[in-house]
């Protein structure tokens, strides 16, 4: 059985072994050193997962980040304490402009429109989401900040909405609210490996919404789409013409793996790269059998789901 928190353990284990250093997202940013590891956790449900592997990962002395969701931050406080306690850091998991949608359209119900929009309208729309999306954002990190100091950020997918949570950074900046980075503006990912189990699988891109790196090279267009933006993802930072690719994802084409024994395996054979960020999504991870079954049927449900979506969106 894979996904349980036996293999876990097993993983970090061998990533140890391997003279990988493992760290949380601000000590990963600008961290020179050779063979280290960026060691992600999305709590995207079940909250109480997050303590079990946070316990396993101060037993085994590393440390990582935590990204929580605005739903934890009231009856989950404790748990948000209790891994800050064991030495991890904790970032916010912001989904506040798709969020913020449903807050629009309530917004002109009550103002007399439809709440529906042209589109030739789009750009107005986009500010006009946005303003309601920042506020939320500074109210929420402001809350997440009673419990636990707060630096670093990570967008969660929603891959119901249609509308991408890190379209804020277009009209505003983080660094303006205390944040050092977020990994999908601040991480070089054509030196970085991105692995994560999206999907209940290590090779998930297909059933990935928007849980993918941005690199110039995977660019549809043959310019630079973030020039405009205030934050642009480190290898769009310029104005210049940004050159198509031959690979759809430059810095994953060399490592494909399915099973967390096929990472373990390439760990034990050096066959892993210098740089990596792992994301994990603690719910997934469990050895009680029936919530272990539930999840797995819910997933490949889920799967299903998002692979329509993605096909959809192309």
């Amino acid at each position: 059985m894979d996904f349980n928190v036996r293999i876990f353990r097993i993983l970090l284990e061998n990533f140890i072994k391997s003279d990988y250093t493992l760290l949380p997202f601000e000590q990963f940013l600008g961290n020179h050193r050779h063979n280290t590891i960026f060691l992600r956790h999305d709590i995207d449900r079940l909250p109480e997962n997050a303590v079990l592997l946070a316990e396993h990962e101060k037993e085994l002395g590393i440390r990582g980040t935590y990204f929580f969701r605005q739903r934890f931050f009231g009856n989950h406080s404790e748990i948000i304490s209790r891994v800050y306690s064991l030495g991890h850091e904790i970032g916010y998991h912001y989904e506040d402009l798709a969020s913020a949608v449903r807050m629009l359209k309530a917004k002109n119900k009550r103002e007399g429109s439809s709440g529906l929009y042209n589109f030739k309208e789009k750009d107005r729309f986009e500010k006009d989401l946005a303003a309601l999306a920042i506020e939320s954002f500074a109210e929420n990190l402001e809350n997440l900040r009673r419990v636990a100091p707060v630096k670093t950020i990570c967008m969660h997918g929603s891959p119901m909405s249609k509308w991408d949570s890190r379209l804020l950074w277009k009209y505003y900046d983080y660094h303006d609210f205390g944040i050092t980075g977020e990994p999908y503006f601040d991480i070089d990912f054509e030196k970085v490996l991105y692995l994560t189990d999206t999907g209940r699988r290590w090779d998930g891109e297909q059933v990935s919404v928007r849980d993918k790196t941005m690199v110039a090279g995977c660019s549809a267009q043959g310019e630079n789409p973030y020039k405009d933006w205030k934050i642009k993802p480190i290898n769009f930072r310029n104005d210049l013409s940004i050159p198509l690719s031959v690979n759809p994802c430059p810095s994953s084409s060399k490592y494909k793996f399915h099973s967390t024994s096929d990472i373990i395996k390439a760990a034990e054979e050096g066959r892993l790269p210098d740089k990596i960020m792992i994301t994990f999504h603690p719910q997934r991870w469990t050895d009680k059998r029936l919530p272990w079954l539930k999840e797995f049927i819910w997933q490949n449900v889920k799967n299903m789901g998002k692979y329509l979506i993605v096909k959809l969106a192309h």
